[in-house]
């Protein structure tokens, strides 16, 4: 998979890409992540990608010529453009499975007081990450980034995702690891019978039980 970023601040994504699974699946060719800033295909004198909105109101607001240039430029017969924005739809984990099945991504990062709404017209598809206002829609591409990533093949063991929050509209069962008693909590007894059947039927339980208490919306799905 290869993924476009645009921004007009390429180096939040830094670090990001150079830690953890990001970094060995990049490091192993699962998927190539190309950080572009489209202030540089601004046809604008003084570099300027922004501009006052019309009509009034506070905040700048991003142009359309730059990033309609920047994708004229990227964009092949695989492409599939996503714009990060407040109004877009909420991001699930199934749309992270749907994204991960395609061959290029584009994802625009919004900035300032908004974009140009033409901007929108270039766009297979708008994501929110959350009903809350960011700066930017960086921070909300990395989360797109990781979580698409990580279903890529080969970058983590595949049961390790089949069984994550959220795969089955279930949150995840609860996880115990050495000291077996810990300041008087102890492992339940189930998990150190070997029978992987009681397990497995445990492990269910709890996952409906936990998204009961945390999350009975997800069950009424």
């Amino acid at each position: 998979m290869r993924i476009d970023v645009l921004t007009i601040f390429p180096d939040m994504f830094q670090n990001i890409l150079e830690e953890s699974i990001l970094k060995r699946a990049i490091e192993e060719k699962k998927v190539e992540i190309n950080i572009i800033n489209f202030r540089d295909y601004t046809e604008d004198p003084h570099n300027k990608v922004d501009d006052t909105p019309y009509g009034g109101g506070a905040g700048m607001v991003l142009m359309p010529q730059p990033i309609f240039d920047c994708i004229d430029h990227i964009k092949t017969n695989e492409s599939f453009i996503i714009l990060m924005t407040p109004d877009g739809i909420p991001y699930k984990q199934q749309i992270a499975y749907e994204l991960s099945n395609k061959k290029h991504l584009i994802i625009i990062c919004g900035h300032y007081e908004g974009f140009d709404e033409r901007i929108r017209s270039i766009c297979d598809m708008e994501i929110s990450i959350g009903d809350y206002v960011l700066t930017g829609g960086e921070i909300p591409a990395m989360v797109l980034i990781d979580s698409i990533t990580r279903l890529l093949p080969g970058v983590i063991k595949e049961e390790s995702h089949q069984n994550d929050s959220f795969s089955e509209n279930l949150l995840d069962y609860p996880t115990y690891t050495k000291p077996r008693v810990y300041r008087g909590m102890e492992v339940p007894e189930v998990l150190l019978s070997g029978d992987h059947k009681k397990i497995e039927e445990y492990r269910r339980t709890e996952s409906i039980k936990k998204t009961q208490d945390r999350r009975p919306d997800l069950l009424e799905k």
